[in-house]
């Protein structure tokens, strides 16, 4: 969820994040992993922006994860095979504050070969860079602050004063669902106002994929309990044959238990 969540922002923010990291409000535009040759590693948590001149590639991390300096490297290699003459941006943005040293890293290296790569711990940030734009309203509360509740008050302040309706709400979803990792919700629900949140498009996809989750979860319920019936219809048909208590456990797996249980209703029926 925090992956598509920081997708979402960088994607539909682009110049916001451009501005951040880059320096410059460089107007960048999707690029797929598809048009990059080989398949790709961790295509969801993956965002790739590109200009005429340059690449910006983001991966937005959680939790450490060791295999981020080969991630690096793999994707530099990738984009330059198809785009050699792009300078290329990688930056790694850890979300969660951890003591973990794997949050430290920014290179990749074996002998012969040595790739760096930038890191950003949201955490060190001063929260008043993310102030400045609304695409990075939701990454403030995760910055440097004693006092996280009153960073998303004064988040929650300068969303009131986006103009547009659809971008306010998107931002407070986006805002209230980060918050997720180091406030209560029933802090983030007081602050934000759910019912603009309900309206955004970030918050309608989380929905959408929750309700299309618990439907599968009951697809796959109602065929475990169809075959399970099926199997004890199979152990009841046995023994009204006379087949011996210990082949039908044998064929059908059941417990003896079970097979009992069965045995005793079918007795109970004639």
């Amino acid at each position: 969820m925090f992956d598509n969540i920081c997708k979402f922002l960088a994607e539909n923010f682009s110049t916001d994040f451009a501005t951040w990291l880059l320096g410059e409000p460089i107007s960048l535009t999707e690029l797929s992993p598809s048009e990059l040759s080989l398949e790709p590693i961790r295509a969801d948590a993956l965002i790739l922006l590109e200009s005429a001149e340059l690449v910006l590639h983001l991966e937005f991390q959680t939790q450490p994860d060791v295999n981020i300096p080969f991630r690096m490297i793999d994707y530099r290699l990738r984009v330059y095979r198809r785009f050699p003459q792009k300078q290329m941006r990688q930056v790694v943005i850890y979300l969660k504050e951890t003591s973990s040293e794997l949050v430290q890293q920014n290179t990749f290296s074996i002998p012969g070969t040595r790739h760096e790569f930038e890191v950003v711990r949201l955490w060190e940030q001063p929260t008043e860079v993310f102030l400045r734009y609304p695409g990075l309203f939701p990454l403030a509360v995760l910055g440097q602050t004693d006092d996280r509740a009153s960073t998303l008050q004064q988040v929650a302040q300068e969303i009131i004063g986006i103009p547009d309706q659809r971008l306010q709400n998107n931002v407070a979803a986006a805002t209230a669902i980060l918050a997720g990792l180091v406030l209560e919700k029933e802090l983030i629900q007081r602050v934000l106002r759910r019912d603009n949140m309900r309206e955004s498009v970030i918050y309608q996809e989380i929905e959408a994929e929750a309700q299309a989750k618990g439907r599968a979860e009951g697809r796959a319920e109602g065929r475990v309990e169809g075959l399970q019936e099926g199997i004890r219809q199979v152990a009841v048909n046995l023994l009204k044959s006379q087949m011996l208590l210990a082949e039908v456990v044998r064929v059908t797996g059941l417990s003896i238990e079970e097979v009992q249980l069965l045995q005793k209703e079918i007795e109970g029926d004639l």
